[in-house]
């Protein structure tokens, strides 16, 4: 494979950066620049351009094949952060024979290709570089550090022990099999497709989590709605005024709520109308609120509302600027109730991911249903006795396969080394 490099850190101007060279040449290459340190013990070096002098002082780590990040050679130089040194060295790297500027994502790539990690670790790698709350991190850094892998791992071995012992029945159906496998096997499948439909239950929470909730505050035209967002946002996000109408489009405001990401949606006022303009601004409110996760809907005294609700969304009288000795009432305009509000969405949000699971691509999700599919129907052949256990064991290896696309580590190799070790059939 080419040796590349990169810059590792974020671009800009940093206290340091880090340009990444990995590849069958990193040592060689970064030779070219200065004396390189024993591997894993970071030394100060003098960077200096082959033909064009000194570079930069830098700290340089060396790790040995298969004991780096992308599992081949690779030479770290830890820089001054300007963007001029940056340049200058990425500049006079491409210059060296035999090295190249990594394509995006390469780095991750090759980690995937030499066995560093697994599919699902790499989204996860993914993932945790676009965190922005603590449930993201923490969501993240469980599938980074292989617990769904594990748990996969835990699938595929069953899977296998049930496949191997219905291929030994098939295999040598004329000698003496030690005993029926049906009962075995019936109680993998049961014990894999329950503890899969479980982990698929938590797909949903698990993808809010990534991916964010929407909360759209819903009323009619001047009840307040853009008053309590900004109130919320702790900005000036949206145009208030008197006059109504005077939000046409969906305004959205990210914000971080006790760790779980939230999109607030503020949305046109919800009224009958001879404008044009205003009247698609409503019917993109109505879309957005009924596809939203939550709605707070604000109603002044005598107002209604035609939208759906559902368990967990929360109706507050508006513009109640002080205590009246009721508990649903809220201002943004003096913040009373905001601070209960916060609680409830907080409450609410976080009861639904109390169940999240390690599936949280949709990628994941389809792999993991094919999957049961395929145990589903392998049960049933399998009640119909050995002569349907050679389409029993068909289903079978098609779930393995979808679990092979989950985390891309299966082989025929296993399934041939667990039929042997398990019967030492001696042939």
């Amino acid at each position: 494979m080419d040796t590349i490099f990169a810059l590792a850190t974020a671009q800009g101007k940093a206290g340091v950066a880090v340009v990444r060279i990995s590849g069958p040449r990193a040592f060689a290459v970064a030779e070219e620049f200065c004396d390189l340190p024993p591997a894993r013990e970071a030394r100060v070096r003098s960077l200096n351009a082959p033909g064009s002098g000194f570079l930069d002082r830098a700290l340089v780590l060396v790790f040995p094949e298969g004991e780096s990040f992308t599992g081949e050679p690779v030479v770290e130089f830890h820089l001054h952060g300007s963007r001029a040194v940056i340049q200058a060295v990425l500049r006079a790297l491409g210059q060296v024979a035999g090295a190249r500027m990594a394509e995006p994502g390469e780095f991750t790539r090759r980690a995937l290709e030499n066995g560093r990690l697994d599919l699902t670790q790499v989204e996860a790698l993914a993932d945790l570089i676009d965190a922005e709350t603590e449930a993201q991190r923490v969501q993240a850094v469980r599938v980074l550090e292989g617990r769904l892998s594990g748990v996969v791992d835990g699938w595929r071995a069953d899977l296998i022990r049930a496949a191997a012992l219905l291929e030994a029945v098939i295999d040598f159906a004329d000698e003496e099999v030690p005993e029926d496998v049906s009962p075995e096997v019936e109680e993998l499948l049961e014990g894999v497709g329950g503890s899969m439909r479980r982990e698929l239950s938590g797909f949903e929470s698990a993808e809010r989590i990534r991916d964010g909730f929407e909360v759209a505050i819903v009323g009619a035209p001047n009840v307040g709605k853009s008053t309590l967002l900004n109130m919320l946002a702790g900005r000036e996000a949206a145009i208030t005024s008197d006059v109504a109408g005077t939000t046409r489009d969906v305004i959205e405001v990210r914000m971080d709520l006790d760790g779980l990401p939230v999109t607030l949606l503020d949305t046109a006022g919800l009224r009958d109308t001879d404008d044009l303009v205003e009247g698609l601004g409503i019917e993109r409110a109505r879309k957005r609120a009924v596809a939203a996760d939550l709605r707070i809907v604000l109603l002044a005294p005598g107002q209604t509302h035609d939208l759906p609700l559902w368990d967990g969304d929360i109706r507050l009288r508006a513009k109640v600027d002080r205590d009246d000795g009721q508990r649903n009432g809220i201002s943004g305009k003096t913040g009373f109730g905001v601070e209960r509000l916060l609680e409830k969405l907080t409450e609410t949000l976080s009861k639904r991911v109390a169940n999240s699971g390690l599936i949280i691509r949709e990628r994941q999700r389809a792999a993991l249903e094919e999957a049961v599919v395929g145990l589903d129907r392998a049960g049933r052949l399998v009640e119909f006795g050995p002569d349907r256990y050679d389409l029993a064991a068909e289903e079978l290896r098609n779930a393995i396969r979808r679990l092979e696309s989950l985390i891309g580590r299966i082989d025929v190799e296993t399934l041939l080394d667990e039929i042997f070790a398990s019967f030492c059939l001696g042939k």
